[in-house]
C-alpha cells in the first residue's frame, strides 16, 4: 500500500475508542484521520460521523449495536469506507441491517478481534466434532463491571463454533441461564455461564465434560491492545476487498470462501 491507509474510529471517547487511537497512531501503515462519537460531540479534536466518512478509507468501530447499524447503513448509502465492526450483542433484525449494508460496502465484523481467540474458536470447533454429542459443552466466561451484554459476542463465537463442529443450529441447542429445578441436563445442550465484575478484559473457556474426563480450552486477555492490533489487521485486510460481510476466519485465512 503506496499512502498510510486512512482510519476513522467510532466511538472515540470509549474505552476501545481509545485504545485504538493509541495504536492507529503508533503504526505507520495507519493514518488517524479522523474520531467521532455521538451526534453532536464534535469538538476536543472530535469530528461529526458524516464528515469523518467523506476521508476515511476504513472505520473502526467499537460502539453498540444500534450504533453500529447506523453506521453501516450510512457507509452503505456512500458506497464506502469500509468498516470493521467489533460491537457485540446484536439482535436478529440489526443483523440483517448489516448484511443489507455488507451488500455496498466490504465489512468485518466480529465477536473478537483477537489472534488467540480466534484460534480458541477453530480448536472448539475441532473438538466438538471429534468428542461428538457425548460430551456435554460449557462455556464459561468473565469480563469487567462494565461490560452490558451477556453472553459476550466472543463466548457466542465460541458457542456456534461448537454447533458448527456437530453440524447443529446454535439457538436450536444453546442454554443461556439456569436457575431453579431445571431437571437433567438435556443431551446435546450446549451452556453458558457468565460472570460479572471488577477490571476482567475477558477470560473464555470451553469445558467438554464426559464420563470421567473434562477437556477445557480457555483464553484470558491481558489487555484490550490485542483487539485493537487484531481489528488493525482487518482494516488492512478488509479495504482490498469487495462488498461483502467478512468475519476474522476470512482475515486470518481459515475461511477461503474470502479468496473467491
Amino acid at each position: 500500500m503506496p499512502h498510510p491507509l486512512k482510519i476513522a474510529i467510532a466511538g472515540a471517547l470509549g474505552r476501545m475508542g481509545r485504545q485504538m487511537a493509541l495504536a492507529v497512531d503508533a503504526d505507520p501503515r495507519l493514518a488517524l484521520v479522523a474520531r467521532f462519537h455521538r451526534p453532536g460531540s464534535a469538538g476536543g479534536g472530535l469530528v461529526e460521523r458524516d464528515e469523518a466518512l467523506a476521508i476515511a478509507d476504513v472505520v473502526i468501530d467499537f460502539t453498540t449495536p444500534a450504533a453500529s447499524v447506523e453506521l453501516a447503513k450510512a457507509c452503505a448509502a456512500r458506497g464506502g469506507p469500509a468498516l470493521v465492526i467489533g460491537s457485540t450483542g446484536f439482535e436478529p433484525a440489526e443483523l440483517a441491517a448489516i448484511a443489507t449494508a455488507s451488500k455496498s460496502v466490504a465489512i468485518v465484523r466480529s465477536g473478537s478481534y483477537s489472534l488467540g481467540l480466534n484460534m480458541l474458536a477453530g480448536l472448539v470447533e475441532q473438538a466438538a466434532r471429534a468428542l461428538g454429542p457425548d460430551a456435554d459443552i460449557e462455556i464459561l466466561e468473565a469480563h469487567h463491571r462494565f461490560k452490558v451484554d451477556a453472553p459476550s459476542g466472543t463466548a457466542l463465537m465460541l458457542g456456534e463454533a461448537a454447533a458448527r463442529g456437530r453440524g447443529v443450529i446454535l439457538d436450536d441447542v444453546a442454554r443461556r441461564a439456569r436457575d431453579g429445578v431445571t431437571g437433567p441436563r438435556p443431551a446435546g445442550e450446549i451452556g453458558f455461564a457468565v460472570l460479572r465484575g471488577g477490571s476482567i478484559v475477558g477470560e473464555h473457556s470451553a469445558s467438554f465434560l464426559s464420563q470421567g474426563e473434562t477437556l477445557t480450552l480457555s483464553h484470558s486477555a491481558g489487555d484490550r491492545s490485542m483487539f485493537a492490533r487484531g481489528a488493525i489487521a482487518a482494516a488492512l485486510w478488509v479495504v482490498e476487498r469487495p462488498p461483502g460481510e467478512y468475519d476474522m476466519r476470512d482475515v486470518l485465512g481459515f475461511d477461503k470462501r474470502a479468496e473467491h
